[in-house]
């Protein structure tokens, strides 16, 4: 939860001023084990700087909570896949 204040909170990051989630509850992306990410998820779906907060949260390697609609799991995959696109072109 604390993660996500503070990442709203920082002043050179504009793409959070226009986040779904700005003044959301913050428990809901960062549930307790084994509760549900639905509501959490939604809000992500309809947010016009998803792309932009998931790059952020595999950016800070965080490791809890929904970012950019992606659990952390979720996010490791993407981590992976990116590295494997970059080694082929590089």
């Amino acid at each position: 939860m604390k993660k996500l204040v503070e990442a709203l909170a920082v002043g050179e990051l504009s793409w959070q001023d226009y986040a779904n989630c700005r003044g959301a509850d913050a428990d809901l992306f960062f549930p307790e084990r084994g509760a549900s990410t639905r509501k959490a998820k939604a809000i992500c779906a309809e947010c016009e700087v998803r792309q932009q907060c998931l790059d952020y949260a595999i950016e800070m390697g965080e490791k809890f909570g929904i970012w950019g609609g992606l659990s952390e799991r979720e996010r490791r995959k993407v981590r992976r896949e990116r590295a494997i696109r970059e080694r082929k072109v590089g």
